[in-house]
């Protein structure tokens, strides 16, 4: 929802105008701080948008000025007339603020009969409601009613319907009056006791009630806002007292501003709200203000009201928090508003306004510079040890303040040191001074740019400062083989000491070079570019001055990072995990090795990824985290002291693998006397190491001596162990073996004996082979029967009950199944085939049916046997070669002799004839059959042996004489105009049908005038559906409507009635607020 905000910079204000001159109303809105555009309504009351009504006496314009951005918008009314008196608004939104104001307008010379009839002679756009121009006619043909009796009994919803009827066009003196006659004449209602009030005022941000009493204490009632049921909410609040119901409204806004309606079944009261929004006004006006650079500026202004909105300018620029920065604060205290300057500059010179919704404010800020004058300014000093120090200055200001500070540090107070301001003197005492108080000095006016310097030096021997982190006489200095080594010594002694740098007795120059001596005024530097090994050593310097002599010595120690590790390998691998070990480095750099850090690498990959960040002590490291199957490299750095090593060399690729889980379903498949045949299934988790094989072993039941069955890795998942004891209870385990090694076993619960099983014959035939087995010629035939019985079995096959020795039928047994195979089938392969398992005694048989197929023969002794009318009858014969199967049908076809194009007359024809229809007269045809079974057609047909010619009956044709139909028609409409109610501002269509011939011309009319080319009208024809399109229809597009159809042979006509609504009619009497 939008926010209410003052958006208006100008508002328009109402005027009386006088009828038949001009009037023009300006708005003005400052688009500064809005998001988009802003978007300027101009309405009439509270519903009619006057944009609509844009045209000769109605006209709008819209300005905009870069630089102030402000939006300039105005309306226009051209010869004003009686229908413009009322009062309007303006609206004003952009996106999340909106704004609105509302004025009247007076029309001098207003009158108004007692029936309320206007002059007649308003334009089309001379007023909201003006209908005189359209019911001029209408008035003179009406007799004389009385209108008040009619309105007084009419519902609020038809007052406009009844004011276009009898030609009212001021609405508002029609309601104004009704009001007050409803006044002196209330309607009793049966459902409330006390109605709502006809309007309610409210300031903006105050609470308002609204209360009505109702018959039925129990009865539920509805509010409504602008037609749209209001929920009750914290903004909205019900209440419900006995028969009074309530309801309050929060905070008031301008969105408040509307039309409210109570409901109680079908009866309603109506009501209106006006919010008033008092304007701010100041009631306390800026100053003027004088003041000088980096003082603090205050302008304060009061307004009428706390809370409001005040906005700051400086030279016409607005200043905000954004734009401001540190530089402005904004201070509001109650009624208050405080603009501060922190500290003024000569950029802060200028105008500043106070600006509120309802008044301005402006001063003037101007800015001088401060100027001091120095009459005596502080010099340099000279001192010994425990003598008293003091600088003194003098400027032309006593009332001016400083600060003393000593090399950019301010001096604080203490018992050695004071400092003093006496008059326009200032001065800075030291007593006993130090070495430590040697350094410059200089003093500071508060409030100025500028400071006063002097220097204090203080006469001291030569001392050396040297820390080089040993102790006594014993300075030691370890530097990093290849760095370079300054070591910067301060040298102090007033005056300056001379320096003399030697290692053991040779002088170091201050020449360049890469060991060199660099000397500045109290810093002495000895620097060693790149260094090496050969410049560890002891050095010494000494320092001279008239003062005395002091000397130090020290020792440069040169170190460099240890050796790679050496001999990085894998000793074992795990799942994720492997072992890495390697040997210290050759050489430890000078300083021990504090511990080492690891990295891994993919093969193939160029990243390494670190395994540890803390230093790891020992030379054996369980690296984990690592993906199983996937090789790997390693490498190690060693670290000391100084830094860490190269890396050592990439150790050998490994592999982290796991050995698997045991295999799965360890079963027992067969026993003999000697063998014992296994099988398993893989395990269940076997891993990127794979499996290489399995290893069988047995031992006795009771026994723990395993023993290995196979000597080299068996790869299939079954295995037959030989060479086993008769009688013995033997167990068995199995294990998978890959590169990480052997798997958990799997062992049988159970011991097994170790004997031979006997088991009767059993023949398993597949379902498919239970019924007749259907092949066609050509095709592969490949039956597969499973069987059982041990021993093994013998197995035999027999056809049609003689022993199989057919060579082009083929037979393959195993132990467990037994295969028929045929590569090309052919008919005389058809026959009962019966398979015979035995074992000594005992035996199984089963029988399987085989029916080789193909295609049929043609149909024989095909010819026709009679012929009548358009009709031929057909018969033929069975085909010699039924292709081994039932013949299912016949299909015939029928050729005219002239064109020999065949075309199927009947298909799946189950008898040997047929009689074949609808052939063409003067024709001759020719016949032919094909059999059917269920390989198909067949590959020839059978043709009959004689035609059947279709003879002419010698009929002639008389045709009648042709007659032209008159199909001339007077017009006639087939679908009439209907009655249509629409909405005000949304497209309307009213159509119809006619017919008639010659086509006839179409006049569309209103109010019998006939519509011309008027680009609001869209008329269309298609095929005899007349359309009329009216374009946005206002309230002055009502009325009757007609189509006029016309041609030589007469005409005909329909109407219909249009009623145009306004979007908020149902609240007519409660719109616009009365103005006595």
């Amino acid at each position: 929802m939008s926010e209410l905000s003052g958006i208006f910079v100008l508002k328009p204000e109402s005027v009386t105008a006088t009828k038949g001159k001009d009037v023009t109303f300006m708005a003005k809105v400052d688009s500064s701080k809005l998001l988009r555009k802003p978007v300027m309504k101009w309405l009439k009351g509270k519903w009619l948008d006057l944009g609509s009504k844009a045209g000769k006496h109605l006209q709008f314009k819209e300005t905009y000025d870069r630089n102030t951005k402000i939006y300039t918008y105005e309306m226009s009314i051209i010869k004003v007339v009686d229908g413009d008196a009322g009062g309007y608004r303006c609206e004003v939104t952009s996106k999340d603020k909106c704004d609105s104001c509302t004025f009247e307008v007076s029309v001098q010379g207003r009158s108004f009969p007692k029936s309320f009839n206007s002059s007649g002679d308003a334009g089309e756009d001379a007023g909201d409601l003006d209908f005189s121009a359209l019911q001029k006619k209408h008035q003179e043909v009406k007799e004389e009613v009385d209108v008040w009796e009619i309105l007084k009994a009419a519902k609020p919803c038809d007052y406009e319907k009844i004011a276009f009827e009898y030609g009212i066009t001021d609405l508002r003196g029609m309601l104004s009056r009704l009001k007050k006659m409803k006044k002196v004449e209330p309607k009793k209602s049966d459902a409330f006791l006390r109605k709502l009030d006809a309007a309610y005022s409210v300031d903006k941000g105050k609470r308002i009630q609204l209360t009505v009493e109702v018959a039925d204490p129990d009865v539920p009632v509805k509010w409504l806002k602008n037609g749209q049921e209001i929920k009750p909410s914290a903004k909205y609040v019900f209440e419900s007292v006995g028969n009074k119901r309530t309801l309050t409204i929060n905070k008031c806004n301008l969105s408040d501003d509307a039309a409210y309606e109570c409901v109680v079944g079908e009866e309603k009261c109506f009501t209106e709200v006006f919010v008033k929004e008092p304007p701010i006004t100041i009631t306390k006006l800026l100053d003027d203000v004088h003041t000088v650079v980096g003082e603090k500026v205050e302008f304060e202004v009061e307004v009428s009201e706390e809370g409001a909105n005040v906005k700051w300018m400086k030279d016409g620029v607005e200043l905000t928090k954004d734009s401001a920065g540190s530089k402005y604060r904004f201070k509001k205290d109650g009624k208050r508003h405080i603009l501060i300057i922190n500290e003024a500059t000569l950029e802060d010179i200028g105008m500043y306004h106070a600006l509120t919704n309802g008044g301005e404010s402006q001063a003037e800020l101007e800015v001088e510079d401060k100027e001091l004058e120095v009459l005596q300014s502080i010099a340099d000093l000279t001192v010994k040890a425990t003598d008293q120090a003091v600088f003194k200055c003098e400027v032309s200001d006593e009332k001016v303040t400083g600060k003393w500070f000593k090399d950019g540090v301010e001096v604080q107070a203490s018992d050695r040191i004071k400092m003093t301001h006496i008059g326009r003197t200032h001065k800075l005492t030291i007593d006993d001074v130090k070495s430590s108080d040697a350094g410059d000095y200089s003093f500071v006016p508060d409030g100025y740019a500028f400071s006063l310097s002097a220097k204090l030096n203080f006469l001291d021997p030569p001392k050396i400062h040297l820390d080089a982190g040993g102790s006594g006489n014993k300075n030691t200095i370890i530097v990093v083989a290849g760095n370079k080594l300054r070591l910067d010594v301060e040298i102090t002694g007033e005056p300056a000491p001379t320096v003399c740098w030697m290692k053991g007795d040779q002088v170091v120059s201050e020449a360049e070079g890469r060991v060199r001596v660099e000397t500045r005024k109290t810093l002495c530097s000895f620097v060693i570019e790149g260094a090496e090994k050969e410049d560890e050593g002891h050095y010494s310097i000494t320092v001279t001055n008239p003062a005395g002599e002091d000397k130090a010595q020290l020792f440069v120690k040169i170190v460099d990072v240890p050796n790679p590790p050496e001999n990085v390998k894998c000793t074992s691998v795990g799942e994720d995990s492997a072992i890495i070990t390697w040997d210290p480095p050759s050489f430890d750099g000078g300083v021990p090795v504090k511990g080492y850090l690891m990295e891994r690498k993919k093969v193939g990959s160029s990243r390494w990824t670190k395994l540890n960040f803390d230093v790891y002590e020992s030379n054996t490291y369980d690296a984990k985290r690592m993906i199983e199957g996937v090789l790997y490299e390693m490498r190690v750095f060693a670290v000391n002291g100084i830094g860490i090593s190269q890396p050592s060399e990439n150790s050998k690729p490994f592999m982290p693998i796991a050995p698997t889980s045991e295999p799965c379903r360890l079963t027992v498949e067969d026993v003999t006397d000697s063998t014992c045949a296994l099988k398993w299934r893989p395990p269940e988790k076997i891993g990127a190491g794979g499996i290489d094989g399995y290893i069988i072993e047995y031992c006795k039941e009771g026994s723990n001596d395993w023993v290995q069955a196979n000597e080299g890795l068996v790869g299939m998942s079954q295995y037959r162990v030989k060479g086993l004891p008769v009688g013995e209870k033997m167990l068995f385990r199995v294990v998978a073996v890959n590169k990480a090694g052997r798997s958990p076993p799997a062992v049988l619960s159970q011991a097994v004996t170790i004997r031979e099983i006997m088991e009767n014959p059993k023949i398993r035939v597949p379902r498919n082979l239970r019924s007749k087995l259907i092949a066609r010629v050509g095709d592969k035939v490949n039956l597969v029967i499973p069987f059982q019985g041990k021993p093994r079995p013998v197995v035999n096959w027999f056809k049609d009950g003689a022993l199989l020795e057919d060579k082009s039928v083929g037979t393959r047994t195993s132990e467990v199944d037994t295969i028929l195979f045929i590569r090309s089938a052919e008919r005389t392969h058809s026959g009962k085939y019966t398979l015979s398992v035995q074992i000594e005694n005992m035996s199984d048989s089963a029988d399987i049916h085989i029916q080789v197929v193909e295609k049929p023969g043609p149909p024989i002794a095909v010819h026709v046997t009679d012929v009548w009318g358009f009709n031929a009858a057909l018969e033929w014969k069975q085909p010699k070669d039924d292709g081994n199967c039932e013949i299912i049908g016949y299909t015939i076809q029928k050729a005219d002799m002239k064109t020999k194009e065949w075309f199927t007359v009947y298909e799946h024809n189950r008898r040997p004839s047929c009689t074949v229809s609808d052939l063409v007269m003067g024709n001759e045809f020719s016949f032919r059959v094909y059999s059917e079974n269920i390989c198909g057609l067949s590959e020839e047909p059978g043709v009959s042996k004689n035609t059947a010619i279709i003879s002419k009956t010698g009929l002639d044709l008389k045709a009648p004489a042709f007659k032209e139909k008159d199909i001339k028609s007077s017009p006639k409409f087939t679908a009439p105009l209907v009655d249509r109610s629409v909405v005000a501002g949304y497209a309307a269509a009213i159509s119809c049908a006619v017919r008639g011939f010659p086509k006839p011309k179409i006049v569309w009319m209103k109010n019998n005038m006939i519509l011309g080319e008027d680009p609001k009208y869209l008329m269309q024809n298609k095929q005899g559906v007349l359309t009329l399109n009216i374009r946005k229809p206002s309230l002055f597009d009502g009325g009757k409507y007609s189509c006029r159809a016309i041609n030589d042979l007469g005409q005909d006509e329909v109407e219909c009635k249009l009623e145009v609504r306004g979007r908020l009619l149902h609240s007519l009497p409660f719109i616009h607020k009365i103005k006595e």
